[in-house]
């Protein structure tokens, strides 16, 4: 049943027809509007109440993060998919908790996965997403999920990326370890070497080998380098005097 009410924003005419024309074809939006850059689409915004925007990231003047930011804090706001051909927003948009994250070129299937969240979020409102619990958007198989940071056990430089290791598999996303080091502290996250991120509770041993400090995280073990040692070793003390003392 056509019930959605959408707004697709992209400074790129032949782009927005596309989309325009994508969101059209699915039998769950009832209208589309049409906004060419940020500007527009707040102009569309403040006569219209709409269950979502597809909203491209690199525009002219007020770019689409910006504009997102902005929707975030309306009264009601609305859903937030970002469109786009690349993926050096996907840090940015981990802190916003967007409802999808969808890679150009935008293929009719894919759209109506998107569409399908947006539709179950006026179903069934989802709670707001916690400041410490955002949902990163990750690729898997040609298809953008968005992984639960809860989700993370330790996190891996790969040059200017990072891969993300889960219980079951990994992810990779460009963003820093440092980037990613300074964003994740308040969430329990601590550098152990230059190359390695952990989430502390999930730490069950410190080990000396021949080689120097290891940790094992998940059944996996990784090195401390000497600079991080004496700053792991108290935060495990901490931890564990926190825990006892509940």
């Amino acid at each position: 049943m056509s019930s959605l009410v959408v707004l697709a924003v992209d400074d790129e005419p032949p782009a927005l027809d596309e989309l325009a024309y994508l969101l059209n074809a699915d039998g769950r939006v009832a209208h589309v509007h049409r906004a060419g850059d940020a500007t527009e689409a707040l102009r569309v915004l403040r006569d219209t109440e709409v269950d979502a925007v597809f909203l491209d990231i690199r525009m002219p003047g007020l770019d689409g993060m910006e504009l997102a930011r902005i929707l975030r804090r309306f009264a009601q706001p609305p859903a937030i998919v970002f469109v786009t051909a690349y993926d050096d927003g996907a840090v940015d948009a981990f802190d916003l908790g967007v409802t999808d994250y969808v890679r150009k070129p935008v293929r009719a299937e894919r759209l109506a996965e998107s569409l399908r969240r947006v539709a179950g979020l006026q179903a069934a409102p989802a709670p707001p997403v916690p400041a410490d619990e955002p949902a990163i958007p990750v690729e898997l198989a040609g298809t953008t999920r968005m992984l639960p940071r809860s989700s993370v056990r330790w996190v891996e430089a790969q040059g200017d990326y990072a891969r993300l290791h889960t219980g079951e598999t990994s992810h990779l996303v460009r963003v820093s370890l440092a980037t990613l080091a300074e964003r994740w502290a308040n969430a329990g996250f601590v550098r152990i070497h230059r190359s390695y991120l952990v989430q502390l509770r999930l730490v069950t041993e410190l080990r000396l080998t021949g080689s120097g400090y290891v940790v094992a995280v998940d059944g996996a073990e990784l090195p401390v380098s000497r600079r991080h040692t004496r700053e792991l070793k108290d935060r495990l003390i901490r931890a564990a005097k926190h825990d006892w003392n509940r």
